[in-house]
């Protein structure tokens, strides 16, 4: 098991939460109180915030919900380990099983768990996709009338007439270990389907684990609050929901459209590097971020173009990248832009060198800071 550093940990906790109002008010947080007032007003049920804490045990990050314990995502490649007990939640179900165990020992008849906040995750480098999103998990718990697939499906509707009205939208059948009868539920943006939500009937042997046994039963809805908050704005890149630029920062008080800011021009740069075989996009998008810091803002996205097995290029393709035939050559794509100000060719190449020295794993460097 590989642990975060101290310097990494701190780091990690240091990132702010959007979603938390005693960091400060952001429109994460409408979205957060839209959904919980459209279930609680639907169900007349009580309403029971549990924030957490972002350090939690492995335990209740996986095995308290369900997940097998040979589930990959449990590899160190994935995961955030603290040290052997403990770790970053990957995400916000991480902490139901606490909200579970507190409500066992105070009981309520029909209670809404509401469970917000970020993230710390494997993820890509795009528009859409960050190392610390921030979630959300909406739990009914009862011991009524048992929850079963058509209440799940009206919490779905609820759901959607209060953030997305009127949105065109599909569900479909997902597993997850937490939940009977899972679903996937997307709506349509730009023409392409968006996931937007994970939920199911709660999984009777969570709930048992936590203390709640016969009689007790729920639905689990899990949803990404950056993305949401994306699609009712109009925001077009997840970068802008941090951004302290004055023009920016002034619309994200509320839930009216984005008005677009006047765009910087993007810069792009082509790598040519070796890395491992087994290696895929998102394994670069934590690369880049751990060793460009703060400066991973100015990076838009990192495209993988093209791959080839390192055993079918020439010796001296080998040579150049510095290569051995168990590696991948992968084309890769950065496109730099910063979200405030226009890049120099000089500050592009400086970032384009440091992201290929985070990437490559040949013996052989292309590159020279500043060079064209």
């Amino acid at each position: 098991m590989s642990a975060l550093s101290p310097a990494q940990l701190t780091r990690d906790l240091a990132v702010r939460d959007l979603s938390d109002p005693a960091a400060g008010p952001h429109a994460l947080q409408l979205v957060v109180d839209l959904a919980v007032g459209a279930l609680a007003a639907r169900w007349d049920c009580a309403v029971r915030w549990c924030r957490g804490d972002r350090i939690v045990t492995v335990e209740d990050n996986y095995d308290n919900l369900g997940y097998d314990p040979a589930d990959v995502t449990r590899d160190a490649r994935y995961t955030r380990y603290v040290d052997e007990r403990r770790m970053l939640r990957s995400h916000s179900t991480a902490t139901v099983p606490a909200a579970l165990r507190a409500l066992a020992e105070d009981p309520a008849d029909d209670v809404l768990l509401v469970c917000p906040g970020v993230v710390y995750r494997r993820d890509s480098i795009d528009r859409l996709h960050t190392g610390t999103p921030h979630q959300l998990d909406l739990w009914r718990i009862t011991r009524g009338a048992p929850m079963d697939r058509t209440a799940l499906h009206g919490m779905i509707t609820a759901l959607l007439a209060a953030l997305l009205p009127g949105r065109p939208e599909r569900r479909e059948p997902r597993r997850h270990p937490y939940t009977l009868d899972g679903v996937q539920v997307d709506v349509e943006h730009g023409g392409e389907w968006v996931e937007v939500a994970e939920c199911g009937v709660a999984h009777p042997e969570v709930l048992a684990r936590a203390g709640l046994g016969a009689g007790w039963s729920g639905l689990a809805l899990g949803m990404g609050l950056d993305r949401m908050l994306m699609l009712l704005k109009g925001v077009p890149d997840i970068r802008l929901l941090r951004s302290a630029e004055p023009a920016v920062l002034a619309q994200l008080g509320d839930l009216a459209p984005y008005r677009p800011v006047s765009a910087m021009p993007p810069v792009r740069r082509d790598l040519s590097i070796a890395v491992g075989a087994d290696e895929l996009a998102e394994d670069l998008g934590d690369r880049v971020r751990e060793a460009l810091g703060a400066d991973a803002d100015s990076v838009e996205s990192v495209e993988i173009l093209a791959e080839t097995p390192c055993a079918a290029l020439p010796e001296r393709a080998l040579a150049r990248l510095g290569a051995h035939p168990g590696q991948k050559n992968l084309l890769v794509r950065i496109v730099l832009r910063s979200l405030g100000a226009t890049l120099s060719d000089h500050e592009a190449n400086l970032l384009r060198d440091r992201v290929y020295a985070a990437l490559h794993r040949g013996t052989v460097a292309q590159w020279a800071a500043g060079g064209s």
